[in-house]
């Protein structure tokens, strides 16, 4: 049927309890979509089967007066998460060819709650990027080009590039991402689309491949505030497998949304205002604030003031839990095995972690161990955590003056591919706004708010207390309804 892939979650699920169209309507039109946007490479892995057979479930059950949550969406999961029977690579070449036996929590709640798998998304390599460039399958490619004229290929954000490419050019109505410093909103903001990083422990880490383990959180990817808002609570919910996983309700998110911002406090923190920062970002930040007080909710200033060592914290912290992760990838389980002729143990480590792992993992790793190691571990990881306590802090701080933050989610729009890989320090930056909440553990969200000066999207930031999705979501849909945020990309793939 002509249009269904320009609905998004909501709409499909309830044109498909209407009786507008069928699941498996649906899912053709998806799986033909995915098919014809090759040259994004969105996907390592294309799955049409899987959504063909959740739809037919979905049609069966519609007959049958038994829908689920989800029924009749087909979605895309990003390659991180453990699918049975299905390639999970998290983009890497030593992870090539491996196919689960168990499936993550967070995929098998989705799949419960009835939807169907497009494919597994492209990514950064082991989650470890802002740009998408460092996946072994290729990069990703942003459907959005500028409006000077000029065709150079953009970037879509990371890690979860794949998934906001996917959302942005139509091919999937949402998709899951993970967010370790800002790898949901980064993506989102520069591709034009909607994500929440919910409070760490909402969603299950069990059976999502390891970066940053006290970091990790998964989250949903869509195209507006609502369809994060269904997405999230089938996603979430207490794991026993998971000993982060926090053992609470799940809210009904989606029944709570509102835009009505009366008798909320939005703090505005003073250290966000970073030198350099592009006055189309600023002017942004300034419309959001007038959003905002139009939505009933009194502006506040506020002050984070270890915000400046969040991003040299994160960068020690995080390489640091990687380093310890990625031990386990050592070709004697499974995934890639490096056995030259005559070599020993150490050598088959050596040579398999070489062969599999791609510059920036190895990098992260170096820098892990070296932090980590008897002569500086407390130098820099224990002076780190030190520092993340303090971020913390200041955000237990702010909340005695305000229930919300608004931030810019980037500090520029999307730039060109290979335009900062050459320099890890500027790739680093782009995660300047959204680490200290990570940092933290705290839900955040990125809105699509406006375009800049070249055609390209602009995305806000809210973040909220410690397990008030709500709020967060609340702001996000005021944010939305204000900024009548409607462009997209042009089609040229």
């Amino acid at each position: 049927m002509a249009g269904i892939t320009d609905l998004g979650i909501a709409s499909i699920r309830d044109g498909f309890r209407a009786g507008d169209f069928s699941a498996r309507e649906v899912a053709d039109a998806f799986n033909t979509a995915v098919a014809g946007a090759k040259a994004l490479n969105a996907f390592i892995v294309e799955t049409p089967d899987h959504a063909i057979a959740a739809a037919e479930q979905a049609d069966r059950d519609r007959s049958e007066g038994t829908l689920k949550p989800l029924s009749g969406v087909p979605i895309g999961m990003k390659d991180l998460f453990a699918t049975r029977g299905v390639q999970t690579t998290a983009a890497s070449h030593i992870l090539e060819g491996f196919k689960p036996e168990y499936e993550s929590t967070v995929s098998a709640r989705l799949w419960a709650a009835g939807a169907g798998m497009l494919g597994k998304l492209n990514m950064d390599q082991f989650a470890m990027g802002s740009s998408n460039e460092t996946s072994a399958f290729g990069n990703v490619i942003s459907p959005w080009r500028r409006n000077d004229g000029g065709n150079a290929p953009l970037a879509p954000g990371g890690s979860s590039g794949g998934s906001s490419s996917a959302i942005a050019a139509r091919i999937v109505p949402g998709a899951t991402g993970t967010d370790t410093g800002g790898s949901i909103r980064q993506p989102a903001a520069f591709t034009g689309i909607s994500g929440i990083k919910p409070t760490y422990g909402r969603c299950s880490r069990w059976g999502i491949v390891a970066f940053a383990s006290s970091l990790d959180q998964a989250g949903p990817m869509a195209r507006d505030v609502k369809d994060c808002a269904i997405l999230l609570e089938a996603m979430s919910g207490f794991d026993p497998k998971d000993s982060t996983s926090l053992d609470l309700p799940v809210p009904n998110w989606e029944t709570g949304l509102s835009g009505d911002l009366r008798g909320k406090r939005i703090g505005i923190p003073k250290e966000y205002r970073v030198d350099g920062m592009p006055g189309e970002i600023d002017a942004l930040w300034e419309k959001g604030i007038a959003w905002v007080k139009d939505a009933g909710a009194e502006v506040v200033e506020v002050s984070l003031p270890h915000t400046k060592y969040a991003l040299p914290a994160y960068y020690i912290i995080a390489p640091a839990e990687a380093s310890s992760n990625l031990a386990r990838y050592d070709g004697v389980r499974y995934g890639l095995r490096e056995l030259p002729e005559g070599a020993g143990l150490q050598d088959m480590y050596a040579a398999t972690r070489a062969a599999g792992f791609g510059a920036e993992v190895k990098r992260r790793i170096l820098i892990g161990t070296y932090v980590l190691s008897a002569g500086f571990y407390d130098a820099y990881y224990t002076q780190a955590q030190k520092v993340r306590t303090l971020i913390a802090r200041d955000f237990d701080a702010a909340w005695e003056l305000c229930d919300l933050l608004l931030t810019p989610t980037a500090p520029s729009a999307a730039f060109a591919l290979g335009e900062k890989s050459a320099d890890p320090l500027a790739m680093y930056l782009n995660d300047v706004f959204t680490v200290p909440s990570s940092l933290a553990g705290l839900p955040a969200m990125s809105v699509p708010a406006g375009l800049d000066g070249q055609g390209l999207p602009l995305g806000l930031q809210v973040i909220g207390k410690a397990l008030d999705e709500q709020g967060v979501l609340n702001a996000g849909l005021a944010i939305e309804e204000r900024a009548g945020f409607t462009a997209r990309p042009e089609a040229w793939w």
